[in-house]
């Protein structure tokens, strides 16, 4: 099968799912695995792929994205009689879905079902040792000027929930709300996590902003975004990741824990 990926957590999926000489080409955003996307040819990024090169390569299959990629790019595909399927879980039991989904639409490996059960197991492990914990508050940033968090319709929101978290922001009606510093100090979180995506951010970030809330270092952390936001393949270490972060496993304001390869 002639595969293309167009979102960099689906591109690593295929990988992990057997699929990886399958691949002609993805985004230049694509960086897992690295030896693997190194020798793909890349057409463009999530919000402005190369359309002529990608109907050019004559794919069987475009991996897509509802959020990462625009639903023009994905109409201008479809008309051309490119086959485009796109997805977007929001929680972890929509991964393990769309994990299932994506294998039976490359030939149906077993190492979706396996890493969809991994997936299943390991919320439910870290879902029931939090029950026996004290919630955790927390508020999630992934923008600067303005900041901007997440509400309960993300996947981030739904892997630090089911680790017991809550999130101070999560009850706001636009899915990434812009906030204000006065905001955030009166919602008062046990911790605030830093991503370091889409916005990249370093510890002086944290500095900053202990200073500006008043609040101590051990309060602020940066999170690796990779591990919160990407569904799929990543999703187990996720799960114990968000987990790492609510218990205190990870060092603050130096940069939380990184699972990277």
């Amino acid at each position: 099968m002639r595969v293309i990926s167009l979102c960099p957590s689906l591109t690593e999926l295929v990988f992990d799912l057997g699929y990886g000489r399958d691949l002609l080409a993805c985004t230049k955003f694509c960086v897992h695995p690295a030896r693997g996307v190194k020798r793909l040819l890349k057409v463009g990024g999530t919000k402005d792929p190369k359309i002529g090169d990608i109907i050019a390569l004559k794919p069987d299959i475009v991996l897509m994205n509802d959020e990462e990629n625009r639903q023009e790019d994905y109409e201008a595909l479809t008309e051309r009689g490119i086959v485009c399927y796109s997805t977007m879980p929001r929680t972890i039991e929509e991964t393990a879905d769309m994990v299932r989904s994506i294998a039976a639409a490359l030939g149906g490996s077993p190492k979706g079902d396996e890493i969809a059960a991994e997936i299943e197991e390991r919320a439910v492990r870290v879902s029931t040792v939090a029950q026996g914990r004290d919630p955790v508050t927390f508020a999630y940033l992934i923008w600067s000027k303005p900041w901007m968090s997440v509400n309960r319709d993300t996947f981030a929101h739904a892997l630090l929930s089911n680790a017991g978290g809550v999130n101070v922001f999560g009850d706001r009606t636009e899915r990434y709300p812009e906030i204000t510093i006065e905001e955030l100090r009166a919602a008062a979180p046990d911790l605030v996590l830093l991503c370091t995506e889409p916005f990249p951010f370093e510890p002086g970030h944290a500095v900053d902003l202990s200073v500006d809330l008043g609040v101590p270092m051990d309060r602020i952390y940066i999170a690796d975004g990779e591990y919160l936001s990407w569904h799929g393949s990543r999703t187990p270490e996720g799960i114990d990741y968000a987990e790492s972060l609510m218990v205190g496993e990870t060092p603050s304001a130096g940069g939380a824990v990184s699972l990277k390869e």
